[in-house]
């Protein structure tokens, strides 16, 4: 139904931070916290295609089917439930990629020139 406006929310308050956060800080997560927008966007866009395609999203307002037809609270359920969940998982796997690209960053920037 709604499930995918979480994530874009998140995306929405991702990209609002890198532009506030550019350049102030020398901490992996705030650098590439553009990563995380850019998932959440790609993720909500997906799921937002799969609704439509599916019937869930309609061309003609209020948009949702849930709302037109009267299912408000099954709707934020679903945001509250599934949302929240893609939601997390997504920034889970963020935080593990910005960890490992810093590990190996940082590796690179160990190994001698000459080997």
């Amino acid at each position: 139904m709604a499930c995918f406006t979480v994530p874009l929310a998140t995306a929405v308050a991702a990209t609002a931070a890198t532009g506030a956060l550019r350049g102030s800080s020398r901490n992996p997560f705030v650098s590439k916290i553009g990563w995380l927008g850019k998932m959440m966007f790609g993720g909500s866009f997906l799921l937002a295609i799969e609704h439509v395609y599916h019937g869930e999203i309609v061309l003609s307002p209020p948009f949702l089917t849930a709302v037109r037809d009267g299912d408000t609270a099954g709707m934020l359920h679903e945001m509250a439930t599934r949302g929240v969940a893609m939601t997390v998982l997504l920034v889970a796997v963020w935080a593990a990629m910005v960890v490992i690209s810093t590990i190996a960053e940082r590796s690179k920037a160990v190994e001698p020139h000459g080997a």
